[in-house]
């Protein structure tokens, strides 16, 4: 319960003449999870503990077979010809962009829809994000707006491939060939996804995956990889992760720890096995939400992803709707015990942390919109019918109430 702070003069009132609480309203009992891993760990849970436990047996925790294991396995499964694991996803990010040759002063292009990490991993190097707006259906970077945004000190373009679904890349790479730019994917959310039969990630100079437990792909804590063709940036990305260093206390280049944990790869060697039945489920689920809404008749109050062409694959790490009222639809979910997020609740332009930058409100009035318009939903594998119905009953029951 919360208590509202009390005035100076409320607070020596005599008890008597106290004024009430307000109280908040109280929640229903939580429908499910947002994200259930604890229902994705009970179904491998045997396949986990052996892999973990081989590794405890070894004591080997720092790269090893398992991680170089794991870097072949992920690369098939994705056709790239060289996959290094790293830390984290930002740490991908930040790596790839050394490798790439980013410097101070350095401009690089990007959206201001996304995670703090895809425009903060080019600032971290001293070098400008540039942003540009996004294509309001998609919700992924607009390659007409690109062009005018490329200057003298552009050195490469960061498409993100959100919420599990490609950018437009033709237009994208056409002008990084044009103007001699790097393409470095951000594809954290979009393990799996396809742009006309190619996985992403494997398309630009350098694909930046994330592991961070809520992927479709997680680890078990932090972990990330980058993925390239070009053998010499793949030999650079490995001294890069390990101080520079091929032979122990000998340093080519200055590099940083960014290594993936052995347990974390015997972990992802188990799950990446059955990615392609979850990314089925989120399909389905995806799928589902579309067909429940139409028949609810929600489509004046709410706009789901669009179906992609078929030359892609949309791998729904978040289901985002767009949607009326959608602080208040999301206070109605959070009463009838439904969990719901929002990705992402202020563009990266006007983040504080980018205020050096000089942006304003108004400036990229697509992502401003979808900043106050989307809503995710649950879309995990696992999310039974049942649930998924009740979760499109109470979005109903909402605008019902609104009278709109």
């Amino acid at each position: 319960m919360t208590v509202p702070a009390q005035s100076p003069s409320e607070s020596h009132a005599p008890a008597a003449q106290a004024k009430p609480a307000s109280l908040a309203p109280i929640a229903a009992p939580p429908l499910c999870d947002f994200l259930d891993l604890k229902a994705q760990f009970a179904a491998i849970r045997e396949e986990i503990m052996a892999a973990v436990t081989k590794v405890m047996e070894t004591q080997l925790f720092i790269l090893g077979d398992e991680v170089r294991l794991f870097e072949e396995e992920i690369a098939h499964t994705l056709g790239a010809k060289h996959a290094i694991g790293c830390a984290s996803g930002t740490d991908a990010l930040i790596l790839a962009l050394i490798a790439a040759g980013i410097a101070p002063g350095d401009e690089v292009i990007t959206t201001p829809f996304s995670f703090v990490a895809t425009a903060g991993s080019i600032a971290w190097l001293h070098a400008k994000p540039v942003f540009v707006d996004i294509i309001p259906d998609t919700f992924d970077l607009d390659p007409e707006k690109i062009a005018p945004a490329i200057t003298p000190k552009t050195r490469a373009i960061m498409p993100v491939h959100l919420f599990g679904l490609s950018a437009d890349l033709d237009p994208i790479l056409a002008l990084a060939k044009t103007h001699n730019l790097a393409v470095v994917e951000d594809a954290a959310q979009a393990i799996g996804a396809q742009h006309k039969g190619r996985y992403v990630g494997t398309i630009g100079e350098f694909g930046c995956f994330s592991f961070f437990p809520s992927k479709n792909l997680g680890a078990a804590g932090d972990g990330g990889l980058i993925t390239t063709e070009d053998p010499a940036l793949a030999e650079r990305l490995r001294l890069l992760r390990m101080h520079g260093s091929k032979t122990k206390y000998h340093h080519d280049i200055l590099g940083t720890n960014s290594r993936l944990d052995a347990l974390q790869a015997a972990v992802l060697r188990v799950k990446l096995r059955h990615l392609p039945a979850w990314t089925h489920g989120r399909q389905a689920r995806a799928q589902r939400y579309r067909e429940l809404i139409a028949v609810s008749d929600l489509s004046k109050f709410v706009k789901c992803p669009p179906v992609p062409p078929p030359q892609y694959q949309h791998v729904y790490n978040q289901f985002s709707i767009r949607c009326q009222h959608r602080d208040a639809l999301r206070e109605h979910l959070r009463l009838a015990g439904i969990p719901s997020e929002i990705y992402y609740p202020l563009p990266l332009h006007l983040q504080p942390a980018f205020a050096n930058l000089g942006y304003r409100a108004g400036q990229f009035p697509h992502a401003e919109a979808a900043s106050a318009e989307v809503l995710s939903l649950p879309v995990f594998p696992e999310l039974s019918d049942v649930h998924q119905a009740r979760i499109v009953d109470a979005i109903a029951e909402f605008y019902t109430k609104q009278k709109i």
